[in-house]
């Protein structure tokens, strides 16, 4: 049996419901949701009738695709477009049902549309992948019936977190799902330590240049009545404080729903908290763990007359080389020139070449090098490159340009 494109969609969104609740019950951990490959327009609204209520639903979901594209167009380029519906179907990757109300002849709902990052950048003629923050891991804490929680067990503030896309944002969030390890590595516990030498272990184990710990406090009236969540941005192994702001709810059946535009008012703080400089690289977490001191060593004075003219030098261990896969972000043709320029500067490149293109999106490289990955990456990050090192493999960025804030003005007592 043949699907409409609804029905599939839907299909698809219960099928990644099932699987996903089978990850929770046997892992007892949240995966985030991919994020990258795609642009998020929420808040869409339709109210459409029709002869029968499949009907209606498909005409509400063509017309969420028009009005999404119009506010995602008007966002990103500042006037709002239209397209065919022909092309809107190419550009759509799935609708997201916030809430719905359908009756026989009528459809009424709030709703996401998802649309293809790289088909939309290129009809918009804007960049595909922007600059992106260093790695930041996410350490989600929660403070309900005055616990504090982070992955010691399964928690809305975390799955809200897991929900949450990151396509549209310039943060590069490091979520951990809450399995394995992740329960012992980051508790509440963890938030209140200084010392820099375990926060870089930890950052380690997980691929990451520092630490975001968001925070909520929910705040129950009574059972089943009104929550009030405090939210708090923090920022380092200091905790130091971005900004908060408090919202509020009418049932406990919504806290869901407050957790989700927690989520989304946190991520504009850490990224206006970027473009003014306050998330600038903790020296003390980039810095390599301490170790002894490599030994100078002083040039012997050589006497000439003992040197033998017959004698033929014996050549020195030549470096063996290393053959890595690079990804990297390529949003046009000319990022992709330019990074293969970039990595063929690097001394000791052989060669440096493309293998798997992919305009809008990342692209993977095949870089030969004379010597190991670890000075290969070293080279790239001394070049203005973010690196992250994995098995025969690095994925580079450019580093996000970072303005230093203004001083503060002294005020009055």
């Amino acid at each position: 049996m043949t699907l409409s494109r609804p029905r599939r969609i839907l299909a698809a969104v219960a099928l990644t419901a099932v699987a996903a609740g089978a990850v929770v019950a046997q892992q007892g951990g949240v995966a985030a949701v991919d994020g990258s490959g795609t642009f998020e327009v929420n808040g869409v609204r339709v109210d459409v009738a029709g002869p029968s209520a499949d009907a209606a639903r498909t005409a509400g979901w063509r017309i969420a695709q028009r009005k999404g594209w119009q506010m995602l167009s008007q966002r990103l380029t500042g006037s709002a477009r239209s397209l065919p519906d022909g092309t809107l179907d190419s550009l759509v990757s799935g609708i997201v049902v916030e809430s719905e109300q359908i009756g026989p002849k009528r459809y009424i709902a709030r709703l996401g549309v998802l649309f293809n990052r790289g088909r939309a950048a290129s009809i918009l003629g804007i960049a595909g992948v922007s600059e992106r923050s260093p790695a930041m891991l996410v350490v989600p804490l929660i403070w309900d019936g005055g616990t504090g929680t982070v992955f010691e067990r399964a928690t809305p503030w975390q799955a809200a977190w897991a929900r949450f896309r990151t396509g549209g944002s310039v943060m590069d969030y490091v979520r951990p799902s809450g399995t394995g390890a992740d329960g012992l590595l980051l508790n509440a516990g963890q938030v209140t330590r200084r010392g820099r030498g375990w926060w870089r272990t930890v950052l380690n184990q997980y691929g990451a240049s520092d630490v975001l710990i968001p925070q909520v406090r929910l705040y129950r009236q009574w059972p089943g009545g009104p929550v009030i969540g405090t939210f708090t941005a923090g920022y380092g192994p200091d905790n130091r404080l971005l900004g908060s702001f408090s919202l509020r709810v009418e049932q406990g059946d919504a806290v869901p729903a407050l957790l989700d535009e927690g989520v989304r008012r946190l991520d504009a703080l850490y990224q206006q908290a970027l473009r003014t400089g306050q998330l600038r690289p903790d020296t003390v977490l980039a810095a390599p763990p301490p170790g002894t001191p490599a030994i100078p060593v002083e040039d012997e004075a050589i006497d000439p007359a003992t040197l033998d003219p017959t004698a033929v030098p014996t050549p020195g261990p030549v470096a063996e080389s290393v053959t890595l896969s690079i990804q990297a972000d390529t949003p046009t043709a000319a990022a992709v020139e330019s990074t293969e320029a970039a990595l063929r500067s690097v001394p000791g490149v052989r060669s440096a070449a493309t293998s798997s293109l992919a305009l809008g999106g990342v692209s993977v490289l095949r870089v030969t090098f004379d010597g190991d990955a670890a000075i290969f990456a070293a080279a790239l990050e001394a070049r203005g490159w973010q690196v992250q090192q994995g098995e025969g493999a690095l994925r580079i960025r450019r580093r996000a340009a970072t303005t230093t804030p203004p001083a503060a003005s002294a005020q009055p007592e």
